[in-house]
């Protein structure tokens, strides 16, 4: 008796071990799926932010300081009213630098994967945004010159440029989920694709103006930077969308 006693014993421990290898096989599994959606982007992010951040500093360099031995008859606030062209094209980069920045780690809050494809796209979008305080300068120089169509023409065209660039590494990395968190929130997905529509055919519009009037297009790049900050910020109390 005592040994038939011990045999169920013996015999229900692997029934038990079998009942928990299931549970023990879904949680591996469970583990290997959250371990291949692991966030890939860290060093792109951290290479782009540094990017964005060079970028944006360097906009400051164009206000220069009056030096008193250069202001001759006039007082120090009218030296710096004449610098006015500078201060209105250092606000318009800078506004447009931020709200590029503010959205590029807007949409890398769904990218979790990269490809080499992805980041020379991502690459492409550097060197545009890189380039922003060379036509900044120059418009600032030259708005009161003959030549400020020229400059103006330069000024929205990098714009232009931009706004293609960043419609273009959206699409190539939400196109079918390509590079997108497998849980990625679709209605969020689709809002932002649906805002980016806007962008190049109003940068667009821009660019043609600048061939006509160089402070009504500067104004537009100004007032686009304000409106894409404004619905950018209203996007995450939009119906529909899912915290």
């Amino acid at each position: 008796m005592p040994l038939r006693s011990a045999n169920p014993m013996r015999r229900h421990t692997p029934t038990q071990s079998a009942h928990e290898r299931p549970h023990q096989a879904r949680n591996a599994h469970a583990d290997r799926t959250k371990d291949n959606d692991e966030k890939e982007t860290g060093r792109v992010e951290a290479f782009s932010d540094g990017v964005f951040a060079i970028a944006i500093t360097l906009l400051i360099l164009d206000i220069k300081v009056p030096h008193p031995q250069e202001l001759g008859t006039q007082t120090l606030l009218t030296a710096l009213q004449q610098q006015w062209p500078t201060f209105l094209a250092y606000f318009t980069s800078f506004a447009t630098i931020l709200v590029m920045w503010v959205n590029h780690h807007r949409v890398f809050t769904h990218i979790r994967r990269t490809n080499t494809p992805f980041m020379f796209l991502n690459g492409l979008l550097l060197l545009c945004v890189s380039f922003v305080p060379f036509p900044t300068a120059l418009i600032a120089e030259y708005i009161r010159h003959p030549q400020a169509k020229t400059a103006s023409v330069a000024f929205a065209g990098t714009y232009l440029v931009i706004a293609l660039t960043f419609n273009l590494l959206w699409r190539y990395a939400s196109q079918g989920g390509r590079l997108l968190n497998k849980n990625a929130n679709w209605e969020e997905v689709r809002a932002i694709t649906q805002q980016y529509v806007f962008g190049p055919p109003l940068y667009l519009a821009t660019f043609v103006v600048s061939f006509f009037s160089v402070y009504l297009s500067v104004g537009m790049g100004l007032f686009l930077a304000l409106f894409f900050a404004f619905t950018g910020s209203l996007q995450p109390y939009l119906p529909g969308r899912r915290n």
